[in-house]
């Protein structure tokens, strides 16, 4: 075997290995994992309790938390929304109410995102009320010292407010008198994005001073459908203090000691996020603080987000405030970067889970970003973008090329060297590393166009996967989201035949295989046509199947990664060729091409 094979056949076998092992661990498991969330859904009935932890339940109080009622049932959602007077939450980004039974951010739903690519498709709903089928709500306010008997404002507490709408610019102020001389107040401001600023007051009236701790939680019960990729992170995110960035899954809670995970620090968030979407509790920054992630119930969990701020003393005759922003909506890229310079949030940007990779994973998307703000199509973008990486890494490919053409034209040489010393290989081996000093040839050349562009790779499938911007992006013609596969399929003839066939039991993810992985599956037989076929029977095979295993395994892939995988090839064909021509260096592709079609001679 030619050493220029034997790194072609690694360089392969290594991608191989990534792609088997990519969709074994994560699409395989994908539908398992959506099938036992659906499960855990449908397990909520009426009858179970729709609220086990109340606030500021799980909250690590220093006193037990107020308990407030249990519905008996779980409601529609509309019939939730119809248990308490609402203000109506009305931005240019947001619509929704906050409940004025508990003063709960518990409603909110985000007006430049829909479900699906129909533009007449419902608008994301992001919060919902404790006692809906899918509660997710936050809530801020204060809890007392053990003992004290300070009546506080509870989940079933009833408001009352300034004003019947919250509006960017118009906060509205909601009171509570707990008739034992303190009144508290709950002033909630919004700005154009997905931002909610909180600010909790109590003024004493009393004739005794009173302690009380500031809190924030973000709650949700029930696990939510997830991706289920090991590549994006879904569940408990967080930043406390100087910590790196804490994540947890729903799964990964219940290995923690109590369910519960402690945090201490000066600064920082916590909350939940999801593939697209966050909602995150922000105390003041400049203040220390206590985060906990946590998970409680039986069957259907509660899980949640909680922070609990240093005790405040108020006098007789005084008033304190503790404010804590709410951050509920999109994971959008500017919005996300704009919040923390302007606010002062620590790390908030990675909150978006750009991966190992950052360093190049988010430099990237801005590339990808500044190029769409000119051309318009991400995936025109995308396709720029290859060109760009390709230009940048053209020197070290086309010495690449360049070595392997030497090779290839040393091939006689290398032939006599084997000839001269047939039983000896440690000399064959020492004359061909001579051979290769004198002709300025580099036997590991053929591995390192790919082995640098394999990060590249994966930042930019991260680019895809994760960044809402990508969400729902149209191509040309039937693609209408990059982010998601290929729609079309072969397996019932690109829609001829009405059934799914991913849906098919064990192997459906198998059966993905529109139209782009059909072209990327070509733009790859054509490349390794580009090179002589070994003369190993099974390395010829192995060779021959490859694109076909690509094919399938980038089936399932979102579409924007398959284009962007085919135009690469293209460009690394051409590339080839024209080194190779420019060498004086016979290019094999066209004979290659001419053996599948020629009839085999007769013995």
């Amino acid at each position: 075997m030619r050493d220029d094979q034997k790194n072609l056949f690694l360089a392969m076998g290594l991608s191989l290995l990534v792609i088997i092992g990519w969709q074994y661990f994560y699409a395989g498991p994908k539908q398992e994992r959506a099938r036992e969330v659906i499960a855990q859904t449908q397990s909520a009935v009426p009858g179970a309790p729709a609220e086990t932890a109340q606030t500021p339940g799980l909250a690590p109080a220093p006193s037990s938390a107020p308990a407030a009622a249990t519905p008996d049932i779980a409601l529609t959602r509309e019939a939730a929304l119809a248990t308490s007077p609402r203000i109506k939450i009305d931005t240019p980004a947001l619509k929704g109410s906050i409940a004025l039974k508990g003063g709960r951010i518990d409603d909110v739903s985000l007006k430049g995102f829909r479900e699906t690519v129909d533009p007449n498709s419902p608008n994301i709903t992001l919060l919902s009320p404790a006692n809906a089928p899918h509660p997710f709500y936050a809530d801020t306010g204060f809890v007392g010292q053990s003992g004290s008997g300070v009546s506080l404002p509870k989940a079933d507490t009833l408001w009352t407010a300034d004003a019947d709408a919250l509006t960017t610019g118009k906060p509205v102020t909601l009171t509570y008198d707990n008739g034992q001389g303190l009144v508290f107040t709950r002033k909630i401001a919004v700005d154009d994005q997905f931002m909610f600023t909180v600010t909790d007051g109590v003024r004493n009236a009393s004739s005794s001073e009173v302690s009380l701790f500031p809190y924030a939680i973000v709650a949700r019960r029930g696990k939510p459908q997830t991706s289920g990729y090991a590549v994006l992170h879904e569940g408990f995110i967080g930043i406390v203090g100087d910590s790196r960035v804490q994540e947890l899954t729903y799964d990964g809670i219940e290995k923690e000691t109590r369910a519960t995970r402690t945090l201490d620090g000066a600064g920082g968030w916590l909350g939940f996020t999801d593939k697209y979407w966050a909602a995150v509790v922000i105390p003041d920054q400049a203040k220390t603080f206590k985060g906990r992630f946590s998970s409680a119930g039986e069957g259907v969990k509660t899980y949640q987000s909680d922070a609990l701020l240093d005790a405040v003393t108020v006098a007789p005759g005084s008033s304190a405030e503790a404010q804590t922003r709410v951050f509920a909506g999109a994971k959008e890229t500017r919005v996300i970067d704009a919040y923390q310079k302007s606010l002062g949030i620590k790390n908030f940007d990675l909150m978006i889970d750009w991966g190992w990779f950052y360093f190049i994973t988010k430099p990237l998307f801005w590339l990808i970003d500044f190029i769409f703000g000119i051309v318009g199509n991400f995936g025109v973008a995308i396709l720029i973008v290859t060109v760009l990486v390709k230009g940048l890494f053209f020197p070290l490919a086309n010495r690449s090329y360049l070595s392997m053409a030497k090779m290839k034209a040393v091939q006689p040489q290398m032939e006599a060297i084997k000839a001269r010393y047939p039983e000896d290989k440690q000399k064959q081996q020492q004359e061909f590393m001579e051979l290769y000093k004198r002709e300025g040839i580099n036997p590991v050349a053929g591995c390192l166009p790919i082995a640098v562009q394999i990060p590249v790779f994966f930042a930019l499938y991260k680019v895809i996967f994760i960044t809402i911007e990508m969400r729902q992006a149209p191509f040309f013609g039937w693609i209408r989201d990059l982010s998601a596969p290929d729609p079309t399929n072969i397996f019932n003839l690109f829609g001829v035949l009405p059934f799914d066939p991913s849906q098919v039991p064990f192997i459906g993810h198998f059966l993905v295989l529109g139209v782009w992985p059909l072209i990327m599956g070509v733009s790859m037989f054509i490349q390794m046509k580009m090179n002589p076929e070994p003369a190993d029977p099974v390395q010829k095979q192995m060779f021959a199947w490859m694109p076909v295993i690509f094919t399938f395994m980038l089936g399932a892939f979102p579409a924007g990664l398959v284009i962007y995988w085919t135009w690469n090839n293209t460009l690394s064909v051409t590339q080839q060729y024209l080194i190779m021509r420019k060498a004086g260096v016979k290019v094999e592709l066209w004979d290659n091409l001419r053996k599948l079609v020629r009839k085999p001679a007769k013995s």
